[in-house]
């Protein structure tokens, strides 16, 4: 991944990931109330192309994709292509979901996952289509400890011939644990040399079992890059949060805001993502960048950490609006 991360300034330590703009339905609470009444594809493309203008232009230079994420690398392309300014974004995407959603908000199952190298191939060359040479870094979508790429070799070597291209390669990570599955991707190397150049994790205030294989992670070298730091809207629109709400109107910022600072104070964290799908839930977002916590806010906000199995339980019922 050629995003140096150890000299980013603090807005370009925030990515933009593209999950709930590349499809009209996700998992996102209060996103219902957040996009078009109608999501078509020309509405979701245009709310897409606004939001990563805005991004560009306040610093944000890493954008985060997946072959699942609806018509994202689709959207992502157009918007590269027709902004030469943008050549400096650094572009990541990820294969081993499939989006099955037909752009439905009703659909039986929006995506289904599938880590096997037929599943890489056909993945690959539908991201090549879209996004040709401006793919730095495919990741390995939702790893989990009993993913079979993890013990797959000649899958593995496919992978090593794609760092070869000059394309980065990492994992992104789900489940309960987490830690297992990072660990066990940054002991895999091909020829002596580690496959893996990055780790995608959730971490959050109410989700961090992970944070000391990522700590590992980006002592071993690797970048670090984290998703849902507002726990798919979780963070953002409950509000039997007393203690967030408090320590926010302390810093004179968002609950929002707030709550992405915690993420951007651990030192192993290279790049955190935001889900905006509004200009002024990005602007909020980015504005963590300026937000400073001491030790004692930090401790209380340690509080809020609920059992890894039961956020992972919830997660999994949150509805796709």
């Amino acid at each position: 991944m050629p995003f140096d991360t150890r000299a980013a300034t603090a807005v370009t330590r925030m990515g933009l990931g593209l999950a709930a703009l590349g499809r009209p339905a996700y998992i996102t609470l209060g996103r219902d109330a957040d996009l078009p009444a109608e999501r078509s594809v020309e509405a979701m493309r245009t709310r897409t192309h606004e939001v990563l203008d805005a991004a560009h232009a306040a610093g944000v230079r890493y954008v985060d994709a997946a072959r699942s994420y609806g018509r994202a690398e689709e959207f992502l392309a157009g918007w590269l292509r027709e902004r030469p300014r943008a050549a400096d974004v650094v572009v990541g995407s990820k294969w081993g979901y499939t989006y099955t959603g037909d752009w439905r908000m009703d659909a039986p199952a929006q995506e289904v996952k599938d880590h096997t190298a037929a599943t890489f191939t056909r993945q690959l060359g539908e991201t090549r289509h879209l996004l040709g040479d401006r793919l730095d870094l495919y990741q390995i979508h939702s790893l989990t400890p009993d993913s079979s790429v993890l013990t797959d070799r000649p899958l593995q070597e496919r992978l090593a011939a794609l760092v070869a291209e000059g394309v980065s390669v990492g994992v992104s990570t789900s489940g309960p644990r987490q830690a297992d599955a990072v660990r066990a991707a940054l002991d895999i190397s091909v020829a002596g040399v580690p496959l893996f150049t990055s780790v995608q994790a959730t971490y959050n205030l109410l989700e961090p079992s992970v944070g000391p294989a990522l700590a590992e992670a980006r002592a071993a070298g690797r970048t670090v890059i984290v998703k849902e730091a507002l726990a798919n809207g979780r963070l953002a629109q409950e509000t039997d949060r007393p203690l967030l709400t408090r320590l926010a109107a302390q810093a004179e910022c968002s609950p929002t805001a707030l709550a992405l600072a915690a993420v951007l104070h651990e030192e192993w964290a290279g790049v955190v993502l935001s889900g905006a799908v509004t200009t002024d839930q990005l602007a909020d977002n980015l504005s963590a960048a300026h937000v400073r916590l001491d030790g004692e806010a930090r401790e209380q906000l340690a509080t809020l950490a609920e059992p890894a199995e039961a956020y992972w339980r919830d997660r999994g019922s949150l509805p796709w609006s």
